[in-house]
């Protein structure tokens, strides 16, 4: 008996809390930081909400500025190069798992300050170049995965490699 309640109140679907008291909380959610049209969604489901209703919700919020797809891909893009240092790759690939439009990201990507954009991809490559010991041709492979692994275009790290050899 212990174990049928157990599984019974796992297969439950979510409790719908009511259009009003969802719209309250999601209006937090959003003010809080910026949030992708599919993770308010995703928010307003937990809720119990039916799609007629979400839908309803998230073009009140688009309409009232708490929901802005454009907004949050910039603001994406430059908290993540900011503080990860991440390239435009890597920022597309994951705006692109978020679901954001493509005229979003490619927006995103031109907010970018491409002298700071220029002088991250240096710098990150000076600090791992310094990490490194061996054979030059070894170290400058290594440090060509590991920003292409940051999400930096591929064309633009020779020029940068080549400076650190001299």
């Amino acid at each position: 008996m212990f174990f049928e309640q157990t599984f019974a109140c796992m297969e439950e679907a979510p409790k719908n809390i009511g259009v009003e008291a969802a719209g309250r909380k999601i209006r937090q959610y959003c003010a809080y930081q910026e949030r992708s049209h599919r993770e308010v969604r995703d928010k307003l489901y937990s809720y119990g909400l039916y799609p007629p209703q979400v839908e309803t919700l998230v073009s009140e919020l688009i309409e009232e500025q708490f929901l802005n797809e454009e907004r949050y891909a910039v603001a994406f893009a430059g908290g993540k190069h900011r503080m990860r240092q991440w390239g435009k790759v890597k920022i597309a690939r994951e705006l692109k798992a978020k679901g954001v439009s493509a005229y979003c990201i490619k927006k995103a990507l031109r907010s970018l300050d491409e002298t700071q954009y220029t002088a991250t991809l240096q710098k990150l490559a000076e600090k791992k170049w310094a990490t490194l010991s061996g054979h030059q041709a070894i170290r400058q492979q290594k440090v060509i995965r590991y920003l292409l692994q940051k999400g930096y275009e591929y064309e633009f790290l020779g020029p940068v490699v080549k400076n650190l050899t001299r």
